[in-house]
């Protein structure tokens, strides 16, 4: 099953006109999991050949701070909806988004 057809498996329970609201949201969702797992692959901190107490953040990392933070709010704005409709249907996207690597 694709990850988009997961997310929306969960809000089964909610209206049309929400879930049509939600849809984009669900399909930024899964891009941000693309984009952070083709991050991951990438070094996140840079050390400084002669000095190794020096360090900072390579775009890389930075980009993956970018995208952590515009997942979890997505993913409370999802949590949001789903506490109006139905608590186990939240339970089932926390699941979900637990698989997520």
């Amino acid at each position: 099953m694709k990850r988009k057809e997961e997310l929306v498996g969960i809000f089964k329970d909610v209206d049309e006109n929400t879930l049509n609201l939600i849809l984009p949201l669900i399909d930024e969702v899964v891009f941000i999991e693309e984009m952070m797992r083709e991050l991951k692959k990438l070094p996140f901190i840079r050390v400084h050949p002669k000095n190794p107490s020096k360090q900072e953040t390579t775009p890389a990392g930075k980009q993956y701070k970018e995208f952590s933070q515009s997942y979890m709010n997505a993913i409370r704005i999802l949590c949001s909806i789903l506490n109006k409709v139905d608590s186990n249907a939240e339970n089932e996207l926390l699941k979900k988004l637990a698989d997520f690597e």
